[in-house]
C-alpha cells in the first residue's frame, strides 16, 4: 500500500496536467513548426519553461488503482502485477487464466 499523500500528490499532478494540456500542446507546436521565426520559438521556449513542472504529463506516475502501488503497473488492467496475479488467482478477472506448462 502506498503513502497516501503520494497518491494524493499524483491526483494533484493529474488536474494540473489536464489544466495545461491545450497551452502546452500549443507552445510546442509553435517551438517545433518550421514557419516560426526565431522570437516567437524564443517567447514560446520562455513561456513553457515559467509553466509549472508538475504541467507536464511524464511527472504523473501509473499507479495501481486499487491500493497505489508505483512499481511493476500493468498498462492493460491499471493494476500492478502483485495485484493482477491475486485477482487472476481469486478467477475475479474475466477471460484471464493463470498459465502453466
Amino acid at each position: 500500500m502506498a503513502k497516501k499523500s503520494k497518491i494524493a500528490r499524483n491526483e494533484q499532478r493529474r488536474e494540473v496536467v489536464a489544466r495545461y494540456a491545450e497551452r502546452r500542446a500549443e507552445l510546442k507546436k509553435i517551438i517545433s513548426s518550421p514557419a516560426s521565426t526565431d522570437q516567437q520559438r524564443q517567447d514560446a521556449q520562455r513561456e513553457l519553461a515559467r509553466q509549472p513542472r508538475d504541467a507536464s504529463a511524464v511527472r504523473v506516475r501509473n499507479r495501481d488503482a486499487i491500493d497505489g502501488r508505483p512499481r511493476g503497473h500493468l498498462r492493460k488492467f491499471g493494476l500492478s502485477r502483485v495485484r493482477v496475479r491475486e485477482l487472476v488467482h481469486d478467477g475475479q478477472l474475466p477471460g484471464v487464466r493463470k498459465s502453466s506448462w
